[in-house]
């Protein structure tokens, strides 16, 4: 849908334009109505105006003025002109402000439909040649307050990738206007805000390259610049020029290698028309740790979790850790603690762990780390942990519930929130059995007392209702249980 504003003092012509664009049936929107241009400029420095629709002659601002001053908020509208003044003036100024139409009063509803398709067709044409090739890559806003001038479509473009330092202690935000004026705008070169948080899009002519430099030395030569001006960066980019619409491929190829080999603790720039000469992720020993970690959160030993969690952030200070590699270790860590946590809770406990790359540095992550795996740590242990008796009662009474059904030692860790492991050693520790033991004898004191309550069932009938796999396998854990085969037991009761 297309933002439309109309700018008219008179009002039965708002009316009746306003009526005719809403029968239409057309892709578009009324955002706004004005009475007179000061007005309508308000409206589009506050909203994203696709379509402007204006009188020429409005009291305050008139048309022509509005649609000037419109155009340097927002490059990419597009104006229709209203008037009933066929004035040979307004008409040329009109043409050199790029206005698509002039509409004659009284407006029928032919002209203005015919007119609107003409500006709907030059929008989506203007969007699909650019908007749609970046699309992924580039802030689709970026299209709407932008319009590129032929010239980024001519020339055969380099491409550079920018991302922000993680854990850097920068506080500069880094933008488009900000690397431009690092690099005092030049010409033949554009600084595109990415679709990826804390990272940009550098496009420029051929002619912007030192043929005498290499592209690895050039890169650096970027990057020293923004350091120098207070951003630290790491950079990748390729300097073989190409035509600028076969650009996005290369970057939805190339630039997951910058972000998988970014190294936390020190920038790197990286020429992508050379050959790989970076190290590769390794994810061995980040899942060796959380498989300790898991453990220690599943036996609810938060003090030894705090020394370790510490003791292994400062191990990795000024390491060659990736950025990729502590993403995925924050990753599992919070999935070691969601995996014992329920529903909605889940959700907002563990939402926030991705928010901590956004910290000023190292030192303040790993506080912030701590701090929030500790307070997690501690609301999981109030909230669930319970202490060995008071687990083995509940565990019992739970199993008592489901005699007739089959439930599984995974099913009694997933109902009270622990591990498998953990249940088998509250199970040896208050009944001296295994999980499978103490279930089955459970089971078994059930059979005995259907036997004594319900003499007519079955031996068959009572090895089902208690679910066990076949007639045979009941009586033989049966026997070993009592002593003798559920028929002799059986036999023996009184009539």
């Amino acid at each position: 849908m297309y933002s439309v504003l109309i700018a008219e003092d008179s009002k039965p012509i708002l009316r009746n334009i306003k009526g005719h664009l809403e029968a239409s049936g057309l892709p578009v929107q009324i955002a706004a109505t004005a009475a007179n241009g000061e007005e309508a400029l308000a409206v589009v420095a506050d909203q994203p105006i696709d379509i402007i629709l204006t009188d020429i002659r409005m009291p305050k601002m008139d048309g022509l003025t509005l649609i000037e001053q419109a155009k340097q908020i927002r490059p990419n509208l597009k104006a229709i002109l209203i008037s009933g003044f066929n004035d040979f003036e307004y008409i040329r100024k009109a043409l050199s402000l790029q206005v698509i139409d002039y509409l004659p009063k009284p407006i029928t509803r032919g002209q203005l439909i015919e007119v609107m398709e003409r500006v709907i067709r030059q929008l989506q044409e203007a969007e699909s040649q650019a908007v749609s090739l970046f699309r992924g890559i580039v802030d689709e806003d970026y299209w709407r307050d932008v319009e590129l001038q032929p010239s980024f479509y001519e020339n055969p473009k380099v491409w550079i990738v920018i991302h922000k330092q993680p854990l850097t202690g920068s506080t500069t935000e880094l933008t488009p206007s900000f690397v431009a004026e690092c690099l005092n705008n030049p010409e033949a070169l554009w600084v595109l805000p990415s679709s990826e948080p804390r990272q940009l899009l550098l496009l420029a002519d051929e002619t912007w390259v030192k043929t005498d430099r290499a592209p690895a030395a050039q890169l650096e030569d970027l990057r020293r610049q923004l350091l120098a001006a207070g951003m630290t960066v790491s950079l990748g980019g390729s300097f073989d020029p190409l035509p600028w619409n076969l650009i996005p491929e290369k970057i939805r190829a190339f630039s997951p290698r910058l972000d998988d080999h970014l190294p936390v603790f020190k920038p790197i720039v990286m020429d992508f028309g050379q050959p790989w000469l970076y190290p590769t992720p390794s994810f061995e020993e980040i899942n060796k740790l959380i498989g300790v970690y898991t453990t220690i959160i599943e036996q609810y030993n938060k003090e030894r979790f705090s020394l370790m969690l510490s003791e292994q952030l400062t191990k990795w200070q000024g390491s060659g850790l990736l950025l990729i590699e502590l993403k995925r270790f924050v990753g599992q860590l919070a999935g070691a603690f969601a995996a014992i946590v329920d529903g909605e809770e889940k959700t907002k406990r563990f939402g926030d762990f991705t928010r901590l790359y956004g910290m000023e540095d190292y030192e303040s992550f790993c506080a912030e780390l701590l701090r929030q795996a500790e307070e997690t740590f501690q609301d999981i242990i109030l909230k669930n942990k319970k202490s060995g008796d008071e687990l083995f009662e509940q565990m019992e009474r739970h199993l008592s519930m489901n005699l007739y059904a089959n439930v599984s030692i995974q099913d009694l860790a997933a109902e009270f929130h622990i591990s498998p492991s953990y249940i088998s050693r509250i199970m040896k520790r208050y009944s001296g059995l295994t999980f499978v033991q103490y279930y089955t004898s459970m089971k078994i004191n059930e059979a005995r007392r259907l036997m004594e309550t319900k003499p007519e069932m079955l031996i068959k009938e009572i090895s089902d209702t208690l679910c066990f796999s076949d007639q045979h396998y009941f009586s033989k854990v049966f026997k070993e249980s009592v002593g003798c085969s559920p028929l002799e037991y059986k036999n023996k009761l009184p009539k």
